[in-house]
């Protein structure tokens, strides 16, 4: 670990030699991967001299401990035990630090909610975990903005696709992939009878051109008139477009624009999101195969999360987390749950060191 320590020392010294280079700002490009590789390297060494300060600290008051008077003695061991705790702390630290960081962690996200079974009931769902991701949103200051709703009767929704853009929203949300569970009393149950309904969430690192090439040929693009919700000129022009990626059979369709143009773009960016997915996905499946473990692989098809309204319970069954804080947690109030996910992969992933 020390080894790699001094590495990090070493490069972020030479980055803050470029960064003081005059010439640096008139190359804007290279400034912003300069100052970001400096950025990201800066929390591991500035826990890293802390930690060599105390060890520092430390093995100034054994020699008082071996040389002082008695008084002197008994304060030194006091002091040494709370340096020998936070020289602990800072040490565990470092080691999560020091782990690899995903490469998708810094991008935003497209959030994909889909009704599964359950009828109008899962449909209903997608809204209420809609508006949670969305409220949770709001308390990291990040922006929402609606791709693309597949609306029914009575206020839920088939389909809701956002774009949520801010930092490092890929880094908080990234566990959330995969089938939710949710147990209530339909509104239309008469007998008062629990329904059992279940939500697929995806969530999508958004794909930059550059992640992933399309050829133009390999696409086919429909326009057509909108149906549903929207206004006017969403129901009377033919606004709404279908792009068809015929080599993968991926089709998107955005209708929400009255501009052609609009959904049109909306469209490739959702497309493209999804093709890098994909390639993730391939990229998981061919470094899992000799693994029999394989939870928190981010599959949607793994129930990962029950929601119960009767018990007014939340469980996250791949940590075995149960808070019986239902309300709070569908109101935003994810790190309940996203913080303990965190500090469990992370604790996975140092297993693996």
């Amino acid at each position: 670990m020390f080894t790699k320590l001094d590495e990090v020392e070493k490069k972020y010294e030479e980055l803050q030699k470029q960064l003081h280079d005059p010439h640096l700002p008139s190359h804007p490009q290279k400034f912003q991967q300069v100052a970001k590789e400096e950025s990201d390297l800066r929390p591991i060494l500035e826990t890293y001299r802390l930690y060599r300060q105390k060890q520092k600290e430390l093995l100034e008051n054994k020699h008082l401990i071996e040389k002082g008077d008695e008084e002197i003695r008994h304060l030194a061991k006091e002091e040494a035990l709370v340096l020998e705790n936070e020289i602990s702390v800072l040490s565990e630290k470092l080691k999560v630090l020091l782990l690899p960081q995903d490469p998708n962690d810094e991008k935003n996200i497209y959030l994909e909610i889909r009704a599964g079974t359950g009828g109008e009931e899962a449909a209903l769902f997608v809204s209420n975990l809609f508006r949670m991701y969305q409220r949770f949103a709001e308390r990291q200051k990040w922006v929402v903005e609606i791709a693309s709703a597949n609306a029914t009767g009575i206020g839920g929704f088939k389909e809701m696709i956002a774009l949520i853009s801010g930092e490092k929203v890929y880094s908080f949300l990234k566990y959330e992939s995969g089938v939710h569970r949710v147990q209530r009393v339909p509104r239309t149950e008469a007998q008062g009878r629990i329904h059992t309904s279940a939500v697929t969430v995806a969530v999508l690192p958004e794909a930059e051109e550059v992640d992933v090439d399309i050829q133009d040929k390999d696409l086919r693009i429909d326009v057509f008139r909108s149906g549903g919700h929207g206004g006017q000129s969403v129901n009377t022009t033919d606004s709404a477009v279908r792009i068809t990626h015929i080599p993968s059979g991926l089709v998107v369709i955005c209708q929400d624009e009255k501009s052609q143009h609009k959904n049109k773009a909306k469209a490739m960016k959702i497309l493209r999101t999804r093709l890098y997915d994909a390639k993730l996905t391939a990229q998981r499946e061919a470094e899992a195969k000799d693994r029999k473990d394989q939870i928190g692989s981010g599959d949607r098809s793994e129930k990962i999360r029950t929601y119960n309204f009767p018990q007014s319970r939340v469980t996250d069954h791949r940590i075995g987390l149960t808070l019986h804080q239902l309300d709070s947690v569908l109101d935003g109030n994810l790190d309940l749950v996203i913080i303990p996910l965190q500090s469990y992969f992370q604790a996975e992933a140092l297993k693996k060191q």
